[in-house]
């Protein structure tokens, strides 16, 4: 009903204002309330209207509305729109909207109104009654959060985090603060992977090679292994946004790509077309999209490789990658748009994602055999502070158990958990409470950068873990029971680094949580 105490107030200043032309005129059922406004939206049970106060929400089962403005409600459904990056709403948004579906026992037929738009209508056959419209919008991250500052989408679907000039648009126009963790949420991952031509011969390359060819210090392939010849890089537009993976592992914060070195592109396909014909070019491919090119793995000058793998992406133990994110305003969604969001975060979800060229984030179990390159290299590049005993505790603790590929790293300089580990975090949470590591005794493994003494960094790999450790607890609730859940936290400082210690990038890989588990001794 109409939270009288609530918009009283508000409904008598406005009454109190000239009459003026508007859309909507919302009444309470005696007529002795009206808000008068732009009608803004209905989604089955709040209307929203812009009035001169400000954007208000009502309870539309307290009023009646008159005017132009007002919707049909005899054949009113939700109508969620969403938009953002091309490859994400043409294929793993109607992948996850038919399976949200289907769970439902809706039926879904699928229309092109036009282009860049996929209408998606949802029914209820056995009632003959039309549920709601998924509408997609096939556009970009950038152009998802411009139409969600115009009120163009309800959700955007970005590669990247929201940059920073983007959340002061949004919070002037009163969308919310988007650098709130309940904002977003990460539905699958990605990975940003380095293409070339065919017949180019580079396998490899570092990040620091990759931070010269894109800001125009390295200009021949001849000076990082190849033959006499310039290099021509490419870039995705939005990929030198702020927030985006390329500025925060290969650019570094405040460096620029100067004017005229880089051929910029709106379109994914444009990018991969022109690096394919040109046995000079170079550029920044994407996972999910592939293309007629070749990847170029990762080196480090430790000895650290590493190549864009499914169980590596997961770990965040491949540096590029990035996780697929969606974003929601402050304001209420139609119920039908909330169970869609409940949905995404599911297990059940996560099996569509495998379906995709995107990365589900299932967890998987690595042998501690699979790690054998990991050890090889923490051997060969253990510091002098790290003794043979130090890394015979690591092999006597995890020596029988095995690796969850789901993986806990932090935001720069805090304790603060990154985006896609709060999404491990319920992962990990749904997954305990589903029993499925009942009889198993888990160990949350701190890891840390070699910078420092190593007895400090193994009492803050230890505050890692626990931290980690708390967060999961919190995350299950009522449902924690520490008699059916074995759970400790350890902490091996420097003595297993995934990375060359010797640049950033590297110590963010090293300073990690991972969760080990095994049957309970």
């Amino acid at each position: 009903m109409l939270k009288f105490s609530v918009l009283g107030l508000l409904a008598c200043l406005v009454m109190s204002q000239p009459a003026a032309a508007q859309d909507v005129d919302l009444l309470s059922r005696d007529g002795s309330i009206a808000i008068s406004g732009t009608f803004l939206s209905f989604d089955g049970e709040f209307y929203r209207v812009d009035t001169d106060l400000g954007v208000l929400t009502v309870d539309g089962s307290g009023v009646r509305c008159e005017g132009p403005g007002c919707p049909d409600l005899d054949g009113y459904y939700a109508q969620v729109r969403m938009s953002g990056d091309a490859q994400g709403t043409r294929t793993l948004l109607p992948a996850l909207v038919t399976a949200f579906a289907m769970r439902n026992g809706y039926a879904v037929a699928t229309s092109t109104p036009e282009l860049g738009l996929t209408s998606m209508i949802l029914t209820d056959a056995d009632n003959d009654l039309t549920v709601g419209e998924f509408l997609l919008s096939d556009t970009s991250s950038s152009e998802g959060f411009a139409d969600l500052v115009a009120e163009n989408t309800d959700i955007v679907l970005s590669l990247r985090k929201v940059a920073p000039s983007e959340m002061v648009l949004a919070f002037d126009a009163g969308v919310g603060d988007l650098s709130d963790p309940l904002r977003a949420r990460v539905v699958a991952l990605d990975a940003l992977i380095p293409v070339v031509s065919r017949s180019n011969r580079i396998e490899r390359l570092s990040l620091a090679d990759l931070a010269g060819i894109f800001t125009g210090k390295i200009t021949n392939w001849l000076e990082i292994g190849g033959g006499d010849a310039p290099v021509v890089p490419h870039l995705m537009r939005d990929d030198l946004r702020e927030g985006s993976e390329f500025r925060r592992m290969i650019l570094g914060r405040g460096v620029e790509v100067p004017e005229g070195v880089v051929q910029l592109h709106d379109r994914y396909d444009g990018l991969v077309a022109a690096v394919e014909q040109d046995p000079y070019a170079i550029g920044l491919g994407r996972m999910s999209e592939g293309g007629a090119v070749k990847a170029v793995g990762l080196s480090g000058a430790c000895g650290f490789e590493a190549e864009a793998m499914p169980s590596d992406i997961k770990t965040e133990d491949y540096p590029l990658t990035r996780p697929v994110f969606l974003y929601t305003p402050a304001r209420r969604l139609p119920v039908l748009a909330r169970e869609f969001l409940a949905f995404v975060r599911s297990p059940a979800a996560q099996i569509v994602v495998a379906r995709t060229d995107f990365v589900d984030q299932g967890v998987d179990e690595l042998s501690f055999r699979d790690q054998g390159r990991r050890f090889a290299n923490a051997i060969t590049n253990a510091g002098e502070e790290v003794s043979l005993k130090d890394l015979q505790d690591v092999t006597d603790t995890l020596q029988g158990a095995k690796r969850l590929t789901l993986g806990f790293r932090f935001e720069g300089g805090s304790t603060t958990l990154d985006a896609q580990s709060r999404s491990n975090v319920h992962l990990l949470a749904e997954l305990l409470e589903a029993g499925v590591f009942e009889g198993q005794s888990l160990t949350f493994a701190g890891f840390s950068d070699g910078q420092g003494a190593a007895a400090v960094n193994k009492t803050l790999s230890k505050r890692r873990a626990e931290t980690v450790l708390r967060a999961v607890r919190q995350a299950l609730g009522e449902a924690y029971e520490p008699e059916h859940m074995q759970m400790a936290a350890e902490g091996y400082g420097e003595a297993m680094p995934l990375a060359c210690d010797d640049i950033g990038w590297g110590r963010s890989l090293n300073r990690r949580v991972e969760v080990w588990v095994r049957d309970q001794r």
